[in-house]
C-alpha cells in the first residue's frame, strides 16, 4: 500500500489548470507588465501571459489556485477580473 501512496502522489503534485481571467481597463504594455508580475506572485501560480490585445490574463497554476487570491493579485494593480474559463491541463 505504501508503494501505491508514493506512486500516486506525485500525480497530485504535478497536477495543473489553465485558467484565464478578462482584465477590463488594461491599455499600455506597462499595464499588462504589473498585471503579469502580481498574478506571478500568488502561491501556486507558475505561469503567466497577460495580452494586451485581449485584455486577459493566461495562468497556469498547481490545482486548487484560488480564484480570491487571483480577484486580489489583479485588484491590486487598479483593475478587476472576471474568470472567463478554468480547465485541467492536460499534459
Amino acid at each position: 500500500m505504501k508503494k501505491l501512496i508514493f506512486l500516486v502522489l506525485p500525480l497530485f503534485l504535478l497536477a495543473q489548470e489553465e485558467i484565464i481571467i478578462k482584465i477590463e481597463g488594461m491599455h499600455c504594455p506597462l499595464c499588462t507588465t504589473a498585471v503579469k508580475k502580481a498574478l506571478k506572485n500568488v502561491e501556486g501560480v507558475e505561469k503567466v501571459k497577460a495580452l494586451l490585445e485581449t485584455k486577459s490574463a493566461t495562468i497556469i497554476a498547481k490545482e486548487g489556485v484560488l480564484d480570491n487570491d487571483l480577484f486580489e493579485a489583479v485588484k491590486t494593480t487598479g483593475y478587476e477580473g472576471v474568470i472567463l474559463s478554468r480547465q485541467h491541463k492536460k499534459d
